[in-house]
Formats: structure tokens, sequence, C-alpha cells
């Protein structure tokens, strides 16, 4: 039977652009602290948190005066990053997940391998550039640095929707529910779940 391990991580990203901490407990309770300066992006990390029952503080600064973007894609990395950290050499992880998460008019499918091979599918699109002050353009930067840096393959499909805030917020809600199945410890499993015996 494999021993728990603590999967409780921090990390700090400080550039010209950004800076940011992030501490995320994989096996936490759904509580979130998040302040990024963006937002929307904040209603988002909080929903995923709740929705992973992930434990998740993010302070994030960044220079949202030129716009969102260096700000949205540098907590991406940096939870990625968090995330690879904290499932080390993923031993003992179901590593597959997939959600199907409705939300009113949309529906969206997501589903994970965290298999240490970066891919990003993304067919989500919003009817609308804006959300609030929002670019939902910055959505799939998101999820592109989180897949690139957490060593993820990720697939996301928006199966039908009308509504752009539903939309993105469906996606981040089937994310969570997603690496929350990949994520989970199975207790009768030694090592990698690969036949090959490495991620």
């Amino acid at each position: 039977m494999m021993e728990r391990v603590d999967r409780k991580i921090t990390i700090e990203r400080k550039t010209a652009e950004t800076d940011i901490f992030i501490e995320l407990n994989v096996d936490g309770r759904g509580q979130a602290e998040v302040s990024t300066g963006v937002g929307f992006l904040d209603h988002m990390l909080t929903l995923f948190a709740v929705h992973g029952f992930f434990d998740l503080r993010i302070r994030a600064r960044g220079d949202v005066e030129v716009d969102d973007h260096h700000t949205v894609e540098d907590v991406g990395i940096c939870l990625g990053q968090a995330l690879a950290k904290a499932l080390g050499d993923r031993s003992g992880i179901c590593r597959y997940g997939h959600a199907y998460v409705p939300m009113d008019e949309t529906l969206v499918r997501v589903c994970v391998d965290i298999s240490n091979r970066p891919f990003l599918h993304y067919r989500a699109s919003t009817p609308d550039q804006k959300v609030g002050r929002f670019d939902t353009a910055l959505a799939k930067e998101f999820m592109r640095a989180l897949a690139l840096h957490g060593g993820l393959t990720l697939h996301i499909d928006l199966l039908h929707g009308e509504n752009s805030h539903h939309i993105i917020e469906a996606v981040f809600k089937a994310l969570a529910r997603t690496l929350a199945l990949a994520t989970a410890i199975r207790a009768d499993l030694q090592g990698q779940l690969s036949s090959k015996g490495l991620l």
C-alpha cells in the first residue's frame, strides 16, 4: 500500500511584468483565497478550488494597466508548476479524469491525462470578446500555460452553449472535477500508472 504524502506546494514567480505567489493543497477541502487583480479570473479560480476540493491561495500583481494577459498567463504557469511539483513523479495517482459540466444552456466536457506530455486541445469559443472587462481569449491562454507547465494532456470541448460567462465558468468547473479525479490516489497502485513503467 502506498504511503500518504503531503501534496501541499508553494510556488513564487517574479518577472518584470508579474509577481505571483501560489499555495496549492491538492488534498484540500475547497478553500480559496484568490487575489490576482483580475476580477473574473479570481472568480474562476475560486470556482476551480471549490469544485476540485483543492485549497488554493493566490496573490498576484501584474501590469494590468497594459492588459490582463501577462497576469492570466503567468498565474496559469504557476498553477501548472504547483500541480506538477505537488504530484512529484505521479506515483499512485489515477492519472486520467474527465467531467461533463452543465451550466444552464451550456455543456462542457474536459478530459485530462496527467501524462508529462503537454498538449492542449481547446474548442470552447465564446460569442463575446469580453465578459465584463475580461478578454475571453485569455481563458485559452490560461489553459495552455496550465497544460504546458503541469505536464497535462488536456482536451476541452464546448458541446453547446451561448452565454460567454457560462461557457468559461463551465470550463473551469469541469477542469476542477477532472483534475480531482485524475489526481486522486489509488491505495492499491504501486508506482506510476503506465504499462511502460514510466511517465
